[in-house]
């Protein structure tokens, strides 16, 4: 998979695709992560690749022309990203959507906002990833980089692991992701007085698959009652 960002702050991601997972993905040749200043396609001597809005109003707003030089330079088979608060909010299924396409390029937003035209012409989809005002689409980006990239083939050495995680609940033989992970012990046995439950040391694969199933129900309902659907 390629993948391009565009950002007005490109130091900002110094260090986070260097690290763990995201950085042996990319020695494997599994995924390219290009960082593009936005600030590139400017073609006046201030670099401007914002301006004030029309009619009034506070802040600066990403200039549609900028956005679109700078698209039509990387675009190639590509799905294009806005990161925006104004977007659909971002899970774990469009994770795994976004995980099977070729190129994404990923806008991350900043100021008050992109211009309008870019928004509905210029961008396949807008995403967020929560109900809150962040300063730009940096930290969305490399949010969405991270879900997406574990989920490409090759890149984990044990797959299967993402099965049993959170909101990924295929090894429960549960068809909506909408669970939230079940309980898991290690070693020691017992400490202080907080022991593992009896049913993972019975070695009963069966009652422990329900047991876990139930489990991951109950504590959905508890911390995250919204994801229960009935």
């Amino acid at each position: 998979m390629k993948i391009d960002i565009l950002t007005l702050f490109p130091e900002m991601f110094q260090g986070p695709f260097d690290q763990s997972i995201i950085k042996r993905a990319r020695e494997k040749g599994l995924v390219e992560i290009k960082i593009h200043n936005l600030r590139n396609w400017a073609e006046d001597k201030h670099r401007t690749v914002d301006d004030r809005p029309y009619g009034g109003g506070p802040g600066m707003i990403l200039k549609v022309d900028i956005i679109d030089s700078a698209l039509q330079t990387l675009k190639q088979n590509s799905q294009t990203l806005l990161l925006s608060p104004q977007g659909k909010p971002f899970s774990q299924p469009k994770a795994q959507e976004l995980s099977k396409k070729e190129h994404l390029i990923l806008l991350c937003g900043h100021y008050e906002g992109v211009d309008e035209r870019a928004r509905n012409h210029l961008v396949d989809e807008e995403i967020s990833i929560g109900d809150y005002v962040l300063t730009g689409g940096e930290l969305p980006a490399m949010v969405i980089i991270d879900a997406v990239t574990r989920l490409i083939p090759g890149v984990l050495e044990n797959p299967k692991a993402t099965q049993s995680e959170s909101f990924s609940t295929s090894q429960l033989d549960v068809k909506r992701p909408t669970l939230l992970d079940y309980p898991q012990y290690t070693p020691p046995e017992k400490y202080r007085a907080w022991s593992v439950p009896k049913i993972l040391l019975s070695g009963d694969h069966q009652k422990i698959k329900k047991w876990r199933r139930r489990k991951a129900r109950e504590k959905t309902k508890e911390k995250r009652p919204d994801l229960i659907r009935t």
